[in-house]
């Protein structure tokens, strides 16, 4: 039986489409399964002596110094407490034995800071620069009842200080023609997220900023990633019980570091990445539906939140009236 010539066309479509669909899926098998697990992503030790963490006094950002330290790299921890960075870098430098300097600057002041950083750093062979840093909302929040000094503060360390850090230690990686800059978002850039408006704004600016200068960097021998968290047991998401979508920041960022080189932006974290694929496939079948579900999601958080908050204030006053009455 002869096959017409619109018949011999489709079928050769479609088998082009099937080895598509297959490739696709071999990629995204080797980028999430196989190149993690067997360790062919980059190793930061191979990048440089020196690990410069911003934020890393809490959460991802110590997690990161830690796993880095237990990698055998030497530490640079920029944070803006003082007492909490001679207090990591002391717990590092004992668990690990490795050297740990500390930078205490508040990202929040610009330019001045970024250059106290690029000075403390200059003498030093900076392998991986993780930039972490960063401020969210205490809880969901109706855009026009957020305060003008927390969207400022948003705005300076998830957009000023991420770019400001990243052009500060990015020069000495050009010149070396090697390192590693990871940059840290959050899956609020990828989702829809009502009410957490500002802060998943910042974190989508973090994307493409790590997109596009990656493909800059990457002539220089630099590798540039973006990691895009779901729900991890920090402070920061008051998440206080770790499970299996929501981690401890030490096994979250043990995951990311094995995606360093594979994946330019990548949740890091399998549990996320299918989070991330399950809500906006629902938004794809019915986006009102799941903009609905997201709204009101965030605004019994919010509700909870500030009902928890109503107690605390309640709790303080009845003790300050008690104390006056006596």
């Amino acid at each position: 039986m002869s096959l017409t010539c619109w018949e011999k066309i489709s079928f050769v479509l479609l088998g082009l489409f099937g080895l598509r669909i297959l490739w696709r899926i071999s990629v995204l098998v080797w980028k999430k399964l196989i190149g993690p697990n067997f360790g062919f992503g980059i190793d930061p030790k191979t990048q440089g002596k020196w690990a410069v963490i911003t934020g890393a006094t809490s959460g991802i950002g110590k997690a990161y110094a830690e796993q880095l330290a237990k990698k055998g790299l030497d530490i640079v921890l920029v944070s803006r407490s003082l007492s909490k960075l001679e207090e990591v870098a002391k717990e590092i430098k004992e668990r690990y034995g490795v050297q740990v300097r500390i930078v205490d600057a508040d990202l929040t002041e610009g330019q001045a800071v970024y250059a106290k950083i690029a000075k403390a750093t200059e003498e030093l062979e900076i392998g991986i620069v993780v930039n972490n840093a960063g401020a969210s909302y205490n809880h969901p929040e109706l855009f026009t009842n957020v305060s003008e000094e927390s969207i400022a503060q948003i705005l300076q360390l998830n957009v000023a200080s991420m770019t400001g850090v990243a052009r500060a230690l990015l020069p000495q990686m050009f010149e070396r023609k090697k390192g590693i800059l990871i940059n840290i978002s959050s899956a609020t850039a990828v989702m829809p997220s009502p009410y957490l408006t500002v802060y998943a704004a910042s974190k989508c600016y973090v994307i493409k900023l790590s997109e596009d200068l990656a493909a800059e960097a990457a002539p220089y021998g630099v590798t540039v990633q973006c990691i895009i968290p779901g729900p991890v047991a920090t402070k920061m998401s008051k998440i206080t019980k770790p499970t299996w979508m929501a981690p401890t920041p030490e096994k979250y960022v043990k995951h990311t570091l094995k995606t360093i080189g594979l994946e330019l932006c990548t949740t890091g974290y399998l549990p996320h990445g299918l989070l991330v694929a399950s809500v906006n496939a629902l938004r794809y079948i019915c986006e009102k539906g799941t903009l609905w579900l997201v709204c009101k999601t965030m605004c019994n958080i919010r509700k909870r939140a500030l009902k928890k908050k109503e107690k605390v204030v309640e709790k303080i006053t009845n003790e300050e009236t008690s104390v006056t009455t006596k």
